[in-house]
């Protein structure tokens, strides 16, 4: 089974990682929460496979927000 390309984000620079940090320690909406915790995981090299057992998320929800992170999160 091959990955797409972009299913990992690259390692988040200090910035990025506080603000995942602060976002996963005081998110109220739960999205925001799961969305902030795959990037981190990401970031940290774990694959999408292993996250879907982890988080008890779909594959291709995992894939969507990695790729939206890749997109976006530098501006953010």
């Amino acid at each position: 089974m091959r990955r797409r390309p972009g299913a990992l984000v690259p390692p988040v620079n200090m910035e990025q990682g506080r603000r995942l940090q602060l976002i996963s320690r005081t998110a109220k909406d739960p999205v925001r929460l799961r969305r902030a915790i795959v990037v981190m995981m990401s970031a940290q090299g774990q694959l999408v496979p292993d996250m879907t057992s982890s988080i008890q998320v779909s594959a291709d929800y995992l894939r969507d927000v990695i790729h939206a992170f890749n997109e976006r999160g530098s501006r953010h």
